[in-house]
């Protein structure tokens, strides 16, 4: 599925933390070990982050996965409701090792379409099978939101995970890519307008 009015992904993915000049494109730095510490746990099963800081390492299949990079995405389920939000891409550091030297820097460009692509039209198969109305029995905005973000991360991580196993099996890329509940923001009155202003607006230049 290639980015329309109706799915905005703003961001491109980089495993090997490359220059780009993207918009929304945000650059992983190296995690201190005072950072570590605040990482927030990472719900295997679901999907789902409480917290506001994204787990700087996951466990996936036994390896260690770094987080890489972030993507910024948002899909509308009409024209009016929807969803954006940010997406963490975690790789395993000894595989892209592995890959640079046996196949070179530039098969990761195509790693880079591929994860973009599927990224993508998972993040649509979710916002089109999330209910997006607010839980009635919510106590508050703040309850509402969570549970909404709960069920869109669980149906994100339902759709990508085919789309990941294939990847990996083509590439011997271990990665996983992982909606991030605490960035969610819901559009329930004038989604299609909203992402009509986002694809309007100036993008920001990012220099290297």
């Amino acid at each position: 599925m290639k980015a329309n009015l109706n799915f905005l992904m703003m961001g491109i993915v980089t495993v090997l933390g490359a220059c780009s000049s993207t918009k929304e494109v945000k650059q992983i730095i190296p995690a201190t070990p005072n950072i570590a510490k605040q990482s927030t746990p990472f719900d295997q099963d679901s999907g789902f982050f409480s917290g506001q800081n994204p787990a700087m390492t996951i466990i996936k299949s036994g390896k260690t996965l770094n987080l890489v990079r972030i993507m910024d995405g948002a899909a509308c389920k009409n024209e009016f409701e929807g969803a954006k939000g940010s997406f963490l891409l975690y790789a395993d550091p000894t595989d892209i090792e592995r890959i640079k030297r046996e196949q070179g820097v530039k098969v990761f460009t195509e790693f880079e379409n591929k994860i973009q692509t599927f990224s993508e039209i998972a993040l649509q198969q979710a916002i089109n099978a999330t209910n997006l109305d607010d839980d009635p029995f919510a106590l508050g905005k703040d309850e509402a939101r969570e549970k909404l973000a709960r069920r869109l991360s669980a149906n994100f991580k339902q759709s990508a995970t085919p789309a990941i196993a294939n990847f990996e099996k083509e590439t011997t890329l271990t990665v996983e890519v992982a909606a991030f509940s605490p960035s969610f923001e819901f559009y329930q009155q004038g989604c299609q307008a909203a992402l009509n202003e986002s694809l309007s607006a100036p993008v920001n230049q990012t220099q290297h």
